[in-house]
């Protein structure tokens, strides 16, 4: 028997949900841990706290004098809550967070002590750059890199810890993170937008991206989880063969959520509660085991902040229940992945959503302007936004049957295929008094009430307009939503910046009226960008070879994706809108090409390891016992034994090949990677792994699954699908 397996499953069985104690109004602990306007006002003087408003909402400098004050109130408030320490809390290139602790406490001698931090900490500290992935931009003998304070993201306590969310920089100045080069796309699509809404409302001073993500996650006992190498190492199973029921009844999605997911994630929103992450929405899944939360939104770099931090609150949380979390896209095969679907629009400071249609036809017209903007946007970089969400789990999700494909297009339903169909057949130049009027009436007017019917969704999109708003939905589960944020604010900023340069030359040039400007760009970006919308289904052969006729990529793999990153179109749109230099575009090239690169490497050694040490043994264990079978046959039936061990022998034999085949698979694997290996150019590595190694899996998988039903189950040394999946 397989002691590891078995006692795995004994302690998963026995778990009890444990009793969480939820708070009578959830309203009244809101971001009680989280130092933000309520908090700022009681320990902050006056004009320090008008100070850091105006650094959050005017992006002004914060003084070292005012710093100080700051940072005394902020010491004074984190100790209050039983803080004992305090840490730069910033996102490095690893896909993780990174922090490192330091005490408020400070001898002065005689034997005593204070506690101190002041405005210099708060402001910077020098964290050591060298071991983090930096794509050549530093030499591994240079150490200094530099934290530095990023108001507009509250503090926030987590324990004992005062966290202050910073950016991370090289000592030369180049984003090591991704929340610099998220916080300068923000910084253009603000002025790009603002910029354009002056044509309908001159009061606009600011508009804020915004980002609803929604978290889609696996739970499985994590006995259960230690018990298999593959999980441990990668976060997916590299083995299993699919258990008889997986999700064929669609009987989870929606359900009843099971009482130890349902404990967990009462504990998991009290403690984002505190935190100040608004969430909202929690369900089971499609798959089982697999659930989704999902918050309100917020201003999109608290919200990516937010989403980082979650990440690292749900594997606490999820070992006080002895329970994993798997945000790996794809961790079992045969039923679906996990996505994390961002959900993005523009609001004003005046309150509006530049998304949403309005009452009036001018308000309407705005509605079109950032809607066509956007899709003409997407339409001109649809290869740069699908390589904002590639890596080596979400290769595995996109286009499978719940993710969308990984050709971009835009779903925007029926109805806004008619109104866009209308608005191209705009008079080109000054419009009648009649035109106009039908403009308005007929078109324009009409869009609140087509959008309350146009409820429908396409779950094949990966970029689709829901109501008042853009999902978009190819971004892996685990990922920082910062990169494809990054790239898609930069996008619709650039193009704002090009239509507003259209509009106004066209108001000059041709003495048109300001409305019949835009209505006439418009009907050129409806013209130029209908080969990016795409209404039917994203998953057939149809339409790939449809999106091919349209000129459209279709990059089904991480080092196809990446490629773009360094065009030179690319790197100079990035340039041109201040969000990322030449070296800094290259070394993120590097970084995600080299990641991908030891992804697959880790998940080879792991899959070979686990084939050769675990599966191999066991199966040979189990022929011995067949033989010995036929051995005893032959000694009662003699000569003719061969009719009574017919299935014995062909069993024995069907074993044989198969661990034949899987052996010599892994040594070829092997040289396969020795190869790779020896590559310098990390280009020509990331495609010697992705076609020449990883393709090897799928063989080795193959024959070990086929096992994995042949051998006693007794014996089999793997916990099982049916055993991860459908443990409660």
């Amino acid at each position: 028997m397989s002691t590891l397996r078995f006692y795995a499953i004994k302690e998963s069985l026995n778990r009890k949900a444990i009793k969480i104690e939820e708070p009578k109004r959830r309203s009244e602990g809101f971001a009680a841990n989280v130092f933000n306007q309520n908090a700022m006002r009681q320990y902050l003087t006056k004009t320090a706290y008008a100070s850091v408003t105006d650094a959050i909402e005017k992006g002004t400098k914060i003084d070292r004098d005012t710093a100080d004050h700051i940072s005394t109130g902020m010491k004074e408030w984190a100790i209050s809550k039983g803080a004992t320490h305090y840490t730069h809390w910033f996102q490095p290139l690893t896909g993780t967070t990174a922090e490192k602790h330091d005490a408020f406490f400070e001898p002065i001698g005689d034997g005593l002590a204070i506690e101190k931090f002041g405005g210099g900490q708060l402001v910077q500290q020098e964290p050591d750059a060298s071991s983090f992935p930096n794509g050549g931009i530093r030499n591994t003998f240079e150490a200094r890199g530099y934290t530095a304070w990023d108001p507009t993201s509250p503090a926030f306590i987590y324990g004992t810890t005062l966290c202050i969310p910073t950016v991370f920089v090289s000592y030369t100045g180049e984003a090591l993170d991704n929340k610099t080069p998220l916080l300068r796309a923000l910084q253009a699509i603000d002025a790009a937008a603002v910029d354009v809404c002056k044509y309908f409302d001159k009061n606009v001073k600011k508009v804020n991206a915004s980002l609803g993500w929604e978290q889609e996650y696996f739970l499985i006992d994590r006995a259960l989880a230690v018990s298999r190498p593959d999980i441990t190492l990668t976060g997916r199973t590299l083995l299993g063969h699919s258990a008889a029921k997986g999700q064929q009844l669609d009987d989870h999605y929606f359900g009843s959520i099971p009482k130890r997911a349902m404990s967990f994630m009462q504990d998991l929103e009290n403690e984002c509660l505190l935190l100040g992450i608004p969430v909202k929405t929690r369900h089971n899944e499609v798959a089982p085991n697999q659930f989704e939360l999902a918050p309100i939104y917020e201003e999109a770099n608290l919200a990516v902040d937010h989403n980082s931090l979650l990440m690292d609150v749900m594997e606490r949380v999820g070992e006080r229940h002895d329970l994993k979390v798997l945000l790996h896209e794809k961790p079992f095969a045969g039923v679906n992945g996990s996505g994390k679907h961002n959900n993005w629009s523009l609001s004003t400071d005046t309150g509006i959503n530049l998304l949403g249609p309005g009452k009036t036809p001018m308000s309407n017209l705005q509605f079109l302007t950032f809607f066509i903007n956007t899709i003409k946007a997407v339409m001109d970089n649809e290869e740069l936004l699908r390589a904002s969400v590639a890596s080596a789990g979400n290769d595995h999700r996109l286009g499978a049957n719940e993710a969308p494909p990984a050709i971009i297009s835009v779903f925007i339903g029926e109805q806004l295929t008619n109104v866009l169909n209308e608005l191209e057949h705009v008079t080109n130049g000054k419009l009648t008094p009649q035109e106009k009027t039908d403009l308005k009436l007929n078109v324009v007017g009409k869009i609140p009430e087509i959008l309350l019917d146009n409820t429908d969704r396409n779950r094949t999109s990966p970029f689709a307009f829901t109501g008042n708003k853009f999902e978009f939905r190819a971004v892996g589960s685990l990922a920082n939503c910062a990169n494809p944020m990054t790239v898609l604010n930069t996008i619709v900023a650039k193009q704002l910046i090009m239509f507003k340069e259209e509009v106004d030359a066209l108001i000059k040039a041709k003495k048109l009226k300001k409305d019949e400007a835009i209505f006439n760009v418009l009907r050129e970006y409806i013209k130029v960008s209908k080969r990016i919308l795409f209404e039917g289904n994203g998953y057939s052969e149809a339409w790939e070879k449809e999106a091919e006729k349209r000129g459209l990529s279709n990059n089904k793999t991480t080092p196809e994706a990446l490629k773009v990153k360094v065009s030179d179109r690319v790197v100079a749109l990035f340039e041109e809108m201040g969000v990322m230099n030449k070296v800094e575009s290259k070394a993120r090239y590097e970084i995600e090409m080299e990641e991908y690169v030891l992804r697959i490497q880790i998940e080879g050694r792991v899959l070979g390891d686990i084939a050769r040490n675990h599966v191999v043994p066991i199966v040979v264990k189990y022929q011995n016992v067949l033989i010995e079978n036929v051995k005893g046959l032959k000694e009662i039936y003699g000569a003719g034994f061969k009719k009574h061990a017919k299935e014995q022998l062909n069993l024995i034999e069907d074993i044989s090949r198969r661990l034949e085949v899987i052996n010599s698979t892994i040594t070829q694997m092997i040289e396969e990677r020795k190869k790779a290996n020896k590559i310098e150019d990390v280009e020509e590595k990331a495609h010697a792994y992705c076609h020449k190694v990883r393709p090897l899996f799928q063989d080795i998988r193959y024959h070990c699954d086929k096992l994995e039903l042949l051998v006693d189950d007794k014996l089999w040394p793997l916990t099982k699908y049916r055993e991860l999946l459908f443990t409660k």
